[in-house]
């Protein structure tokens, strides 16, 4: 312990002290090159599985290359591609393992113009968002990657076709964009062409039964709903009825005919002034003339009995 502090105390020493041309040393120690720090991230990422420091490193080496859209000098111009795609392709595994999958999309738009984007670097963020089930994130990229002419002549252009086919539109439920793009691109030759259809007439039969079972669905409910509302009026009817028989029950005879004269106008709607109802009236007053004299004659025996 004491020969290491001895040994970073003379190194300090030796760094304040001037040089031979009496000019002072520099602190600071000169950047690693990219591809060091490229390791580094590697070896961070695999092995010690420390992502927050994997990801530093990345974006210090990131930080050494030439940013989005500079041309990188002729000699190094293939070597400083690689490792720059290299490093986006271990920064997107480390955001992954942090949980910080969403902004993956926005840290390598940081480091690349949507057409140069890699084909490993957008297979790589078309794959992840399609696992976790987002995949209209990278939607508009793809297509503008795709339909750059620079891009066309790729090998891997097919590839990224494919995968935006099957990963992107078709789980979006874009089955005629799809189509289309299937016969209008270059991509696929006739057999892969014709086997990329079958999974988009797949696709478009999957759409159909899920709608048609989603309108199902609605429709069940909407009777539902509707049986329920009618069930709810019926009660109400019932509760009401109950409450009005109820109540005539308990009210004189004179005051329960009135009310029933009441209740049979106000339900059946006529007009009394009218010649139509005048038999209905008539043999209501007949009926209530003889259960008052059947009344009548019921308590007139017992008065002269007193």
């Amino acid at each position: 312990m004491k020969s290491d502090a001895s040994t970073s105390a003379a190194a300090l020493k030796g760094a304040g002290a001037p040089g031979r041309s009496g000019e002072p040393r520099r602190d600071a120690a000169a950047p690693a090159p990219p591809r060091l720090l490229l390791e580094e991230a590697s070896d961070l990422l695999v092995v010690h599985l420390d992502f927050g420091a994997a990801l530093e490193a990345c974006e210090r080496a990131l930080r050494g290359l030439p940013p989005a859209g500079a041309p990188a000098p002729a000699p190094a111009a293939g070597a400083s591609m690689e490792v720059k795609c290299s490093l986006c392709v271990v920064g997107i595994q480390a955001l992954a393992e942090m949980d910080r999958w969403r902004e993956v999309l926005s840290w390598v738009l940081q480091y690349y113009l949507v057409p140069d984007l890699p084909p490993k670097v957008l297979e790589l963020c078309i794959l992840l968002y399609s696992k976790m089930q987002e995949p209209g994130v990278v939607l508009d990229v793809v297509c503008a990657w795709l339909q750059h002419s620079d891009n066309q002549g790729l090998p891997e252009y097919r590839a990224v076709a494919e995968l935006h086919l099957r990963h992107v539109l078709l789980p979006l439920g874009h089955v005629s964009e799809a189509e289309e793009f299937v016969m209008g691109s270059r991509a696929f030759g006739e057999e892969q062409r014709e086997e990329v259809l079958q999974a988009v007439h797949a696709a478009r039969l999957q759409l159909k039964e899920k709608l048609s079972s989603s309108l199902e669905a609605q429709k069940l409910n909407q009777e539902g709903s509707f049986s329920h509302k009618f069930l709810s009026l019926l009660t109400l009817l019932r509760q009401l009825w109950d409450s009005a028989v109820s109540r005539l029950l308990s009210l004189p005879l004179k005051k329960s005919l009135l009310a029933a004269l009441i209740l049979c106008l106000l339900v059946v709607r006529f007009d009394p002034a009218s010649p139509s109802s005048l038999p209905f009236l008539y043999q209501l007053a007949q009926l209530y003339r003889r259960i008052r004299k059947l009344t009548l004659a019921h308590l007139h025996p017992l008065a002269l009995r007193d």
